[in-house]
């Protein structure tokens, strides 16, 4: 295995995202890899890259799955439930909490509804990354993204299935995924259980060719994704560089890090 330092391609948007960024940044760095940041202004070709990480962000463009952007979407405005998690956990995200929400606040800039550039340039580096081996892990928007790829398509507001549980959307882990016995995310987290957060309004629909679902929130909406036939290629739909004070959270960026640092001369 070599010694360098694997560089990880991490995208986003070219304004706003930076705390995104920051994070991501921190969990490649904690792990002994390199991120590299992509932009639609910057691209980065030329340099030589050993995983990819496709970003959260604006909506995909829906013409690339076949359909049209909806006009009038659903209310956003439902009650959120309290959160069941262990006091230990929460104790440790009350410390961590006011630092991660004042970098939100001071880096955050309104994302557009669509980005046609950013689609581009990732389905670009998702070819580059698919041709080439190496690993991937989608996030939120990553995540539907490699759906799309693959010829599938999203619900583009989920609105419709909360109807008898709340809605969560917070930066906290305070949803509960159940994650598929014998996934390659169930070997990575090493449980069929998961606290998430939850920051979306789409989310995979119909599963795309050569995927799978391997994790469902209590409503069945699908909260992760992975093609058994890649050797590391994972979707999330939660942000798991918003929780960097979770073990289960850094397993993610731990094992696309040292899956690319296997690949590193191959």
């Amino acid at each position: 295995m070599s010694k360098r330092k694997p560089k990880i391609a991490v995208t986003g948007p070219d304004k706003g995202g930076t705390s995104a960024w920051l994070f991501t940044r921190l969990a490649v760095w904690l792990q002994g890899g390199k991120a590299v940041r992509i932009t639609p202004s910057n691209p980065q070709r030329g340099i030589e890259l050993d995983a990819l990480i496709l970003g959260g962000g604006a909506d995909i463009n829906p013409e690339r799955y076949g359909q049209s952007l909806l006009d009038d979407l659903p209310g956003k405005n439902r009650p959120k439930p309290r959160g069941s998690r262990q006091w230990f956990f929460r104790i440790i995200s009350f410390l961590i909490f006011p630092i991660l929400f004042l970098i939100r606040k001071l880096f955050s800039t309104k994302s557009p509804t669509l980005d046609e550039a950013r689609d581009e340039i990732e389905v670009e580096l998702l070819e580059y990354a698919l041709k080439k081996g190496i690993p991937i892990l989608g996030i939120c928007r990553g995540a539907q993204l490699i759906n799309v790829h693959f010829g599938g398509n999203l619900h583009q507001d989920i609105d419709t299935f909360y109807r008898e549980i709340p809605k969560v959307n917070t930066i906290w882990p305070e949803k509960k995924v159940e994650i598929k016995n014998g996934s390659r995310l169930e070997g990575v987290l090493k449980t069929t259980g998961l606290w998430v957060n939850a920051l979306h309004h789409q989310a995979v629909d119909r599963i795309g060719d050569s995927l799978e679902v391997v994790a469902r929130e209590a409503t069945g909406i699908a909260q992760a994704i992975e093609n058994p036939q890649h050797e590391f290629l994972i979707g999330v739909q939660w942000h798991p560089e918003y929780m960097p004070q979770i073990p289960r959270q850094r397993a993610l960026f731990k094992a696309l890090v040292k899956s690319a640092k296997q690949g590193i001369g191959k």
